[in-house]
């Protein structure tokens, strides 16, 4: 096993490395402001016997979390997911997905709408860039209490308190993480872990097990720097092997980074315009239209994920004039194939995900922030939802934030290996070319949104929280027996009116009376011809 812990700070906050306190197997200080990401990668034979099933039947396995809280992102960790679990799979060439891999993650993350990968995945385009995977799946998920309480009762009693005395508490500490993944692949035949903490200040005291010398256990304390290039980040501070090392060293090293951060005033905030009704649109009120870069090709886009009850019409948004009155460029990804007709509850896949361009207003150059602002509307749809009971007519949905990024295009020469802090398999990395750089806007969740955009609501950010909500009329089972009722009522009048009707006719008439008739039409039709 080997662990590697990153504490990013502002370089305002950069700490003295004479408060350190580093031995031979620990790593100590009081006070130290930043923000944490912690590693772990696993052999095959640290792995439950479960999870080894999957991995072994598969090509690369991709899993993301993002939590709904609002929270702050620290350079070079700038990349950014919708809310929710989302999982990239690759099965192992002329095999089938596996089977074992649904009831996995329902074991692992709690209960989800997963079947199998061929019932509740949907594929990914692989025709033009090679880095991505071949199907993905969604669910929400707003916390981890499932994940810590699979890794507490599989993961810590194979450790016991004398080999690793910290496994049960950092295990415990996951649930306060604001992103987790992990990443499996044939090639490395290992699985990763990497949480990720936002900014906090907090007291350090790391040490290395003393009955595990096999385990490898690297510390960094680590600012920005400013690069060199447009393309690159550079970090700088101390690092320190426990081990290995007594005393910090330092280090300042450059890397080429797709993913950059963006001012800390350059946000967005996302909420339905009211009424919604069953056609509800999203708003995205920008703080600002100005690209990161002068000198590149710079494009703003959208990626949204959507559940299954929710869905964006493709033939809707390929008319010019109405993307223009958006303020919407293009639609440059959906989902494949999309049921514009069929009600949620006879779908099996998840859902579907957009990748759209948007078109910021063309003006003078403004003088000020309030000048930039502006907003962009994407229609979307809603599918009939299962009827319920006891909720009034009314079901509720969250809708996860999307995500907001420029996408710039590098330098000619640029190459992008991997770097010690990338980020792939985010769903919408492998939409663009490997030359793409990525200006991540940040998202703002207002506990309400009526009172400041004009009739834009829908529940966005309620406690800080990263989903758009909407009450979507449903039918109230409590209810419908009225209308049952009614309806088998109405159709026994009305048979009864037309079987009275027909007895009145033959009453009057007699059965067969029209039969005269028809002879004297007939010999009216000789006289004619005759004449």
């Amino acid at each position: 096993m080997r662990q590697r812990i990153t504490f990013l700070q502002d370089p305002a906050d950069s700490i003295d490395p004479s408060k350190l306190t580093v031995t031979s197997t620990s790593i100590s200080t009081p006070e130290l402001t930043a923000a944490r990401e912690e590693r772990i990668t696993f052999g095959f034979d640290e792995l439950p016997q479960e999870l080894y099933k999957v991995l072994k039947a598969s090509h690369e396995l991709h899993i993301r979390w993002a939590g709904e809280k609002v929270f702050e992102t620290r350079a070079p960790l700038v990349a950014r997911l919708s809310p929710g679990l989302h999982v990239f799979y690759t099965p192992l060439r002329n095999e089938g997905s596996s089977e074992f891999l649904c009831p996995l993650l329902k074991k692992v993350f709690g209960d989800l709408d997963c079947i199998t990968p061929e019932k509740s995945f949907t594929t990914l385009p692989r025709d033009r860039f090679s880095h991505s995977s071949a199907s993905q799946f969604y669910s929400p998920l707003p916390n981890l209490l499932d994940f810590t309480s699979y890794l507490t009762h599989k993961l810590c009693p194979s450790r016991s308190a004398t080999t690793d005395p910290t496994c049960l508490p950092r295990v415990q500490a996951l649930s306060s993480a604001s992103t987790l993944e992990i990443d499996f692949d044939t090639i490395s035949h290992a699985l990763t872990l990497t949480a990720y903490f936002p900014p906090s200040t907090q007291s350090l005291s790391l040490s290395k097990p003393v009955l595990a010398p096999s385990s490898r256990m690297e510390i960094g304390i680590l600012s920005v720097e400013k690069p060199k290039e447009v393309e690159e980040l550079s970090l700088g501070g101390f690092l320190t092997v426990l081990g290995e090392n007594t005393k910090p060293s330092p280090t300042l090293f450059s890397f080429p980074a797709r993913h950059h951060p963006l001012p800390l005033s350059q946000t967005f905030v996302s909420g339905f315009v009211h009424p919604t009704g069953l056609h509800p649109t999203l708003q995205l009120n920008i703080t600002s239209k100005t690209p990161p870069l002068d000198d590149r090709a710079c494009s703003i886009h959208a990626h949204l994920t959507l559940p299954r009850a929710i869905f964006v019409d493709k033939y809707q948004l390929s008319d010019p004039l109405f993307l223009a009155s958006k303020n919407l460029a293009k639609i440059h990804y959906i989902t494949s194939p999309v049921d514009l007709e069929a009600p949620a509850y006879t779908l099996s896949s998840w859902g579907s995900s957009v990748l759209l361009e948007l078109a910021p207003p063309t003006s003078p150059k403004p003088s000020t922030n309030q000048g930039q602002q502006w907003t962009s509307q994407i229609p979307l749809h809603l599918r009939y939802l299962p009827p319920s009971t006891n909720t009034s007519g009314l079901s509720h949905l969250d809708i996860p934030y999307p995500i907001l990024f420029w996408a710039c295009t590098a330098d000619e020469g640029s190459k992008f290996p991997i770097n010690p802090f990338d980020r792939v398999n985010l769903g919408y990395d492998g939409l663009f070319g490997p030359r793409t750089l990525f200006y991540h806007l940040s998202p703002t969740a207002p506990a309400s949104l009526s009172s400041s955009t004009g009739g834009v609501g829908g529940g966005g950010g309620e406690g800080g929280r990263l989903v758009n909500s909407l009450e979507v009329p449903v039918l109230d089972l409590d209810r419908s027996r009225y209308v049952e009722v009614g309806t088998a009522v109405g159709v026994l009048l009305g048979f009864a009116w037309v079987c009275w009707c027909l007895v009145g006719v033959w009453g009057r008439s007699g059965y067969g009376s029209g039969s005269g008739s028809g002879r004297e039409i007939k010999e009216k039709e000789k006289e004619y011809k005759m004449k």
